[in-house]
């Protein structure tokens, strides 16, 4: 016997007495085929797997149904809403409800519609908080990972990756708990920020009772008119050196994981770092250039002109001396070797409380294809670079995002059927 779609992504053993009344609802004349086999399950309380198409006519609208998931390889939208949760289930199978009922709302926040429609009943609560209504898709992302811990949770260790574990203590980091780890992370990315924030903030309700939130931020992108690098609080542009997000060799071999459950997937660096505006703010031009290894204007490397011109990280001058200072930012990271798309924003918190400072840095993202990559690249920073002196490590994550979603599977698929 052949089964349907929707019948397939039923989730609870129907008893010989709900397919009796199934038969005589049949039978009583229900035009099933009007709401689905799915609709008529949904009425009798079964939780039914619903798959949305991506539309094909939202304006500034990026797909959902992919090779990888959306957000990573994305153009850069010029707003971020970054959430990190903690589950409160219990058992691998409610996860896995929980990412096949957020799947096909993600897609309708995606085309740009609210998570579901409005009842017309003012009395309960509406479905959707409504604060996006009107607006249109915004070119919104929404990127799924899943943390170390999750796995210790919910009894999934033999599922995790091995590359997948805490980062380890870096020189200078002043962690807070409260801007660090997590079970799950939702990236929600959009050229609006009411747009990206709605979408956190209905994901996250429509999960009440099963996750909530540890930490989040808000961050944001100016881009030139012209186009380019934007510039990040310290008025130097950021992710000048990133790999082509439309070369796929590069990308296969920076960003992809090729193996496993993660395959198509990519691993995700959270790291809030505050910025000290009012340190950098007096120190001169000339220090600030030195700090970075680039010039402010340009963007160019030392004894470059141009923003994209490579450079040796050992050249000298004449005098046998570093054109690049050995203890700048760019010099110690090239030094490294290793590389990693940067994705990053510019928050803004208001003050710190006790000093009465700017509570503004950066919300650095990255993804790589393995953590070691962003390890590497810290190491070589360590105690000597310069940077260390504007800014304070206060936060860190790393989370494993899945790979992308088929129309007909859901989020995460890969990880439960290799359960």
């Amino acid at each position: 016997m052949t089964t349907s779609n929707d019948e397939k992504w039923i989730n609870k053993k129907i008893s010989r007495r709900d397919m009796l009344k199934l038969t005589s609802i049949g039978a009583a004349g229900v035009a099933i085929g009007a709401s689905g086999f799915g609709g008529v399950m949904k009425a009798m309380g079964y939780d039914v797997f619903e798959p949305v198409a991506d539309s094909k006519t939202t304006i500034n609208k990026i797909d959902f149904y992919g090779r990888h998931q959306s957000g990573i390889i994305t153009p850069v939208q010029t707003h971020i809403y970054f959430a990190s949760l903690n589950v409160l289930v219990t058992s691998k199978q409610e996860l896995q409800e929980l990412f096949k009922k957020w799947t096909p709302l993600v897609v309708r926040l995606m085309n740009g519609e609210l998570m579901v429609d409005l009842t017309t009943n003012t009395r309960v609560p509406t479905g959707d908080t409504g604060e996006a209504e009107g607006l249109d898709a915004s070119n919104l992302s929404i990127t799924f990972g899943v943390g170390p811990s999750l796995f210790e949770k919910l009894g999934m260790s033999h599922l995790k990756p091995k590359e997948l574990e805490d980062l380890p203590h870096f020189p200078k980091d002043q962690l807070q708990e409260a801007f660090t780890g997590g079970d799950l992370c939702i990236q929600a990315c959009a050229d609006d920020p009411q747009v990206a924030f709605h979408a956190v903030r209905n994901l996250v309700r429509a999960a009440s009772g099963k996750v909530e939130i540890k930490w989040s931020q808000a961050g944001f992108n100016s881009f030139p008119a012209t186009g380019g690098t934007p510039r990040n609080l310290f008025a130097f542009k950021d992710g000048t050196v990133n790999p082509s997000i439309t070369d796929a060799k590069d990308l296969n071999e920076v960003v992809w994981v090729d193996k496993g459950w993660l395959k198509g997937g990519s691993y995700l660096v959270a790291r809030e770092i505050q910025m000290h505006l009012e340190t950098w703010d007096r120190t001169s031009l000339k220090d600030q250039e030195a700090t970075f290894g680039r010039y402010r204007d340009s963007g160019a490397a030392f004894g470059k002109t141009k923003e994209f011109d490579d450079f040796e990280v050992e050249a000298k001058d004449e005098k046998g001396e570093y054109i690049m200072p050995d203890i700048s930012h760019v010099h110690l990271a090239r030094k490294s070797g290793a590389r990693m798309l940067r994705r990053s924003y510019s928050y803004a918190s208001g003050v710190m409380t006790n000093t009465g400072a700017h509570d503004a840095g950066l919300l650095f993202v990255s993804f790589q294809k393995d953590p070691a990559q962003f390890t590497a690249v810290q190491n070589s920073l360590g105690r000597m670079d310069k940077m260390n002196e504007y800014v304070t490590h206060r936060g860190s994550a790393v989370f494993a995002c899945f790979p992308g979603v088929q129309k007909g599977s859901y989020l995460g698929e890969a990880l439960f059927n290799a359960l």
